[in-house]
């Protein structure tokens, strides 16, 4: 499923990227969306198909690289996280800039208008830490003659009743303004503070969404480590194709690799490796024929006591042998 999903962001990125370079007025990469969703995309895609491959296949060296990337981007998340919080002056000040230097070119990149507009109007706000971040902008600051000049978009405007009819010319002559003065038409609360504030207030959405981004990380690292015992423990064992070919000198072509399935790595009882010839079992006549063989040869006095012996009792060497057993 996650390099389904990464597939998918990849593509929607890509398309994005071609519909924003057909109509693109705006030099550089600065706050595009098509762009953060195509590496955000590649990035899942990539990492989960080494996982994926590294899991089919048994393989080691996938499995440590895609353990290794999933340890490295929790880490980075978990330092930029712990890099805002304490670091919130500097961390707000980065985000402040950022947005000037989109307001400042809000006519011309049609994405950064989009999302600006949609968190203006989600989080009652406006600009980036205040109202007045619009100045920057070419067709709102005050020196400019055009309809918009010192104010604000109408995103920025209080809306009194649901579903009214917006005036788009409602921000107009607002920069000029105290904020006192302009509660009641526009929000005169900055973006980055309204959306603190939300976080603040909702803070169990917010620690939801921090789980539902690292928890599934976390739970690929554990699974990796769990796998990757299993392969050590897998790799010690006879049973194993893979791994024992790399150990021994067999060829494919002397295993019986009937039930290893597509991936020649699937345990069976008895193992795939050959199993030299196990020798036939031999009458007890046999047997008793290969003793005699390997007996030394007796000699003449030997053969003189052997036959007084067999005339003193009647007994051949057979049955001497049984009599000794009965008296046992």
């Amino acid at each position: 499923p996650a390099f389904l999903m990464g597939l998918c962001v990849l593509c929607v990125g890509v398309y994005a990227e071609v519909e924003r370079q057909k109509n693109r007025t705006l030099e550089g990469l600065f706050l595009a969306p098509a762009v953060v969703l195509i590496l955000l995309g590649l990035v899942m895609f990539t990492v989960s198909v080494v996982g994926m491959v590294g899991s089919l296949r048994d393989n080691k060296t996938l499995l440590h690289m895609f353990l290794c990337v999933l340890c490295v981007l929790l880490l980075l998340q978990a330092i930029a996280i712990t890099a805002a919080l304490i670091f919130e002056k500097k961390t707000s000040a980065l985000f402040q800039s950022s947005i000037r230097e989109g307001i400042k070119h809000y006519y011309d990149d049609l994405d950064f208008k989009n999302i600006l507009d949609y968190v203006q109007q989600k989080f009652s706000c406006c600009g980036g830490d205040e109202y007045k971040d619009w100045g920057v902008n070419q067709y709102h600051f005050c020196n400019g003659t055009g309809p918009l000049a010192c104010g604000v978009p109408y995103t920025c405007c209080v809306q009194r009743k649901v579903g009214e009819v917006i005036n788009t010319l409602c921000g107009y002559k607002t920069l000029d303004q105290e904020r006192e003065t302009l509660h009641e038409l526009i929000h005169v609360r900055g973006c980055i503070h309204a959306v603190n504030l939300w976080m603040s207030d909702n803070i169990g959405i917010t620690i939801a969404l921090c789980c539902a981004i690292g928890l599934p990380q976390l739970l690929g690292i554990i699974l990796s480590c769990v796998f990757w015992n299993l392969l050590v423990d897998m790799s010690e064992s006879a049973d194993m194709v893979d791994f024992k070919l790399k150990k021994s000198e067999f060829e494919y072509s002397e295993l019986d690799l009937a039930g290893a399935g597509w991936c020649m790595c699937l345990p069976r009882d008895g193992g795939y490796l050959p199993v030299p010839a196990s020798e036939p079992e031999l009458d007890p006549i046999d047997i008793h024929l290969q003793k005699l063989k390997k007996q030394q040869p007796r000699t003449h006095a030997q053969l003189r006591e052997l036959q007084q012996s067999r005339s003193a009792t009647g007994l051949d060497e057979v049955d001497i042998g049984r009599k000794q057993k009965r008296e046992r």
